[in-house]
């Protein structure tokens, strides 16, 4: 019997990537995708898409209302910052930063990773490009799979040991888009922006468009996105 994994997706470049590895390392794929309020929403479109193309065992979209704080350029109505330079991006915790968005999101995957037997959690942190968001850091996600095993049923009965994989943690965008590349995503089917139009163009200008923009210039890949 395959082991399961619960993957986090959220139809952009790093998720889908994760999915890809998963499935390459041979996991029984169990895809969850949140609907947190976020702006760019249409992603969620994307990640049913991807979930379709990997013939995931299950994709779950769970709705949860982080619009109620804000906090955010991603869940309340402040602008999303456009054509910053690379050491405006590389400098603090930028306001796409939404507040405790990957603790939530990890718990709400190891919510479900315990009602399919799964014990395996992927998430597609990446700290090189991202180096402001504070959930996206190694000592972060080391600390969260220890909270997984004493927080749950099966950590405390020890039927199963929670592990969390941030495969692409350590990866350049380039490098991502290679190994993306070599499992056979498809790009054009992901979308990074943080403000795409209603058709789902992307905006070309947002910090992860430019991320995106340079990421397939620098892996030598065209880039299949489409842009406003």
């Amino acid at each position: 019997m395959m082991a399961r994994a619960v993957v986090l997706l959220s139809g952009g470049l790093d998720s889908t990537t994760t999915l890809a590895v998963a499935k390459d390392q041979g996991y029984e794929l169990y895809a969850l995708s949140v609907d947190y309020g976020q702006r760019h929403k249409v992603e969620l479109a994307r990640a049913a898409t991807v979930a379709r193309q990997f013939g995931v065992a299950n994709h779950r979209t769970v709705t949860l209302d982080l619009r109620a704080i804000g906090g955010s350029a991603l869940t309340a109505d402040v602008a999303v910052p456009k054509d910053r330079t690379d050491a405006a991006m590389g400098h603090g915790v930028p306001i796409t930063y939404v507040p405790a968005r990957n603790t939530i999101l990890l718990g709400v995957a190891l919510g479900y990773a315990e009602t399919v037997g799964a014990f395996d959690l992927f998430i597609g942190a990446n700290v090189l490009d991202y180096s402001g968001y504070p959930d996206c850091r190694p000592e972060f996600l080391t600390a969260f799979e220890s909270l997984a095993n004493l927080a749950t049923k099966a950590g405390v009965e020890g039927t199963g040991r929670f592990r969390v994989h941030a495969p692409l943690l350590k990866l350049t965008k380039a490098e991502i888009i290679r190994e993306g590349t070599r499992l056979g995503v498809d790009f054009g089917q992901t979308l990074s922006c943080y403000d795409p139009d209603a058709a789902g163009k992307a905006c070309g200008h947002c910090d992860s468009c430019l991320l995106r923009k340079k990421g397939f210039a620098e892996a030598g890949v065209p880039d299949p996105t489409a842009y406003q």
